[in-house]
């Protein structure tokens, strides 16, 4: 039955059943303010879920001390290296070698800018996150695509081809953006695969940027490992944050680190970068890695949880769409290629997150129900919706019902 895992035990710590759709509705994010109250939105990546008790009663704090200046220190990059060392066994992250930025995204443009210049080539294994594509040609950057495999793992001879096509054509710099995990698909990349990613990279003289921002959401039966932790990365350079893992997206702070050989490049990071985050956002991130880690562990159960629903529920009311089981995220990439529907037609390609087309735009049309247009993350998106799973078991199942509803009138 359906309804059998919202009756556990876990379900009564779960940080996704604690908020109504109607408390939720009062938030004024993007999440909830795009799209009409009728429309559920499982869309971008924020989840429906309070605050961590320990991020709350840090930001209370700060707010009744008037401790809203600017930020200053190395606490969130003590705090990241003592999450890392507990959780994924990683003692190499040095304080000394890091820096803090406004966000994941920004942070990755300002260490591209290190190690590129206009023109040169920034590879990327499609389908991928939107804002790759987007970030990397506003700042006059190409983007070389490196298909994912048909089990939407890395493809290494895919991706060796993209490295000798990034290096040509006179360029002189190319780099590899890595998505570790992998977003839409929610694969967590083996230590076997990063140590193959970091060897093709050196022999091809290709430089690595992984964005760890999904870092801390590992669902059970995977395991994740840092990129800078693995054999030959030496000379990477690692975006993180506790943005998506604890929903901070308001709360603007992340980190750049980097590997020994890169230590020397990050002190060049213009000085006005680190003005960018906010203090109360450095507090929040801080507090998340230092204190959050009760929470999270609740939060990663009834993420399980979920997944497991949507996998019985897609089975049962939507037959004709392949559901990628995510190994990490909260995010799952559904295949929609047999069911028919009109083809994604997105104008402006790539990165264009509020374009939506074929699959994304039925859903939202006829099932009231907003997803990812699978389009936006580039080659091998088309005809893909993702799903953020990241909402209470009620919404959940009520928006595959819809869905259902949606494809069983359109017979």
């Amino acid at each position: 039955m359906d309804q059998a895992p919202d009756s556990t035990e876990l379900r009564r710590t779960d940080p996704l059943t604690h908020l109504t759709l109607e408390q939720l509705r009062q938030r004024t994010s993007m999440k909830w303010r795009t799209h009409p109250e009728d429309v559920l939105p499982l869309w971008v990546a924020e989840m429906d879920v309070p605050l961590a008790p320990a991020v709350a009663e840090a930001l209370r704090s700060a707010i009744e001390l008037g401790d809203t200046g600017y930020p200053y220190g190395t606490a969130y990059a003590e705090a990241l290296a003592a999450f890392g060392a507990e959780r994924w066994g990683w003692d190499g992250l040095a304080v000394e070698r890091t820096a803090i930025v406004p966000d994941v995204m920004l942070g990755i443009v300002e260490v591209l800018r290190l190690l590129t210049d206009p023109g040169d080539a920034v590879v990327v294994c499609s389908p991928v996150y939107p804002p790759f594509y987007a970030f990397v040609s506003h700042d006059a950057r190409q983007v070389v695509e490196a298909r994912l495999g048909a089990d939407l793992r890395i493809d290494l001879d895919a991706l060796e081809d993209a490295f000798v096509r990034a290096r040509g054509k006179g360029r002189r710099r190319a780099v590899f953006l890595l998505c570790n995990p992998h977003n839409p698909t929610g694969v967590v990349h083996t230590r076997e695969e990063l140590e193959a990613v970091a060897g093709l990279a050196r022999r091809h003289g290709v430089r690595v940027v992984s964005d760890e921002i999904h870092a801390p959401l590992v669902l059970p039966g995977a395991t994740f490992t840092p990129f800078l932790g693995v054999a030959g990365a030496e000379n990477a350079f690692v975006l993180a944050s506790a943005s998506k893992a604890w929903n901070l997206a308001g709360l603007k702070a992340a980190l750049a680190v980097a590997g020994p050989e890169a230590a020397d490049e990050l002190r060049l990071l213009p000085e006005e970068v680190s003005h960018g985050p906010s203090h109360l956002g450095v507090i929040a991130h801080t507090a998340a890695f230092r204190k959050g880690g009760d929470w999270l562990d609740d939060l990663l159960l009834g993420l399980d949880a979920n997944r497991a629903l949507l996998g019985r529920l897609a089975e049962r009311h939507l037959p004709g769409v392949r559901c990628h089981r995510p190994e990490g995220t909260y995010l799952a990439w559904l295949d929609c290629t047999r069911l028919g529907l009109p083809t994604d037609q997105g104008g402006d390609g790539p990165g264009v997150v509020s374009d939506l087309a074929g699959p994304a735009k039925f859903f939202l049309d006829r099932a009231r129900v907003a997803l990812s247009s699978g389009h936006v993350f580039g080659s091998g998106g088309e005809g893909h919706v993702r799903l953020n799973f990241a909402t209470a078991p009620a919404v959940l199942r009520e928006a595959v019902l819809r869905m259902g509803r949606a494809l069983d009138e359109d017979l």
